[in-house]
């Protein structure tokens, strides 16, 4: 395996690291509703192409809260993984998870996780000590409690040879090639739901230049200008 190799659907695996309310609380890195959006979307990008996910939360009943429904309801046969350690690696069922998509020669780790500081960092940092994993670090995906946390955090990660990414990037390594059918439609749907300008984009190429009807189930109806007899 190399970084220089690009993610593709059968090199990669997903870990989820404490997508949970108190610890998005936290964060001050990203806009909360937009790290949603954008670990929901890698979730999405993940089903498309049937990646291997494994969801950890900590102190889940006592602090943190449940997982993102919205990260549940993309994947619901998920088993999540409860921890009482900050370093996901200090858990045993975790390693075992990720050892089995390894074995598999899925050793491209793609990671979004809460807070990049402390959970992403020491799970990125303890994995590469101990296995030829390569850590692929989702920035966008993934918040720190001060912007400046985040930053240094990636660029210490990096340093150490974590790669770093964005959702839409991973998405996109994944896809590759747009002749590639059977995901297409998709990924297209992932890009026009969660990738914003892009997105907005997309939705308009296709209603306005190609004519499709909108992706909206809206089914109303449109009024013709009236002006009104004083104007």
């Amino acid at each position: 395996m190399s970084n220089l190799e690009v993610l593709t659907p059968e090199n990669s695996q997903l870990i989820i690291i404490d997508q949970q309310p108190q610890m998005a609380f936290g964060v001050q890195s990203i806009d909360r509703q937009v790290l949603k959006n954008n670990v929901v979307g890698l979730a999405k990008s993940a089903r498309i192409f049937n990646i291997p996910t494994t969801i950890t939360t900590v102190e889940t009943s006592s602090f943190s809260g449940e997982t993102f429904p919205e990260i549940l309801d993309v994947l619901p046969d998920a088993t999540i993984l409860e921890r009482t350690s900050m370093n996901s690696w200090d858990d045993q069922n975790v390693r075992d998870s990720l050892a089995k998509g390894a074995a598999e020669g899925r050793k491209k780790i793609v990671v979004a996780g809460l807070w990049t500081e402390v959970c992403n960092l020491t799970f990125a940092l303890s994995a590469m000590k101990d296995t030829d994993y390569e850590i692929y670090m989702v920035a966008d995906a993934s918040g720190g409690t001060t912007a400046e946390a985040h930053q240094w955090a990636m660029e210490r990660m990096v340093q150490a040879g974590v790669i770093p990414v964005t959702w839409l990037q991973v998405l996109l390594e994944w896809q590759r090639d747009w002749a590639r059918k059977e995901t297409y439609d998709a990924t297209i749907a992932v890009v026009a739901e969660h990738a914003g300008a892009y997105g907005m984009g997309v939705d308009y190429a296709a209603t306005m230049v190609h004519k499709a009807p909108s992706r909206s189930k809206y089914n109303g109806k449109r009024l013709a200008p009236n002006p009104a007899k004083d104007v």
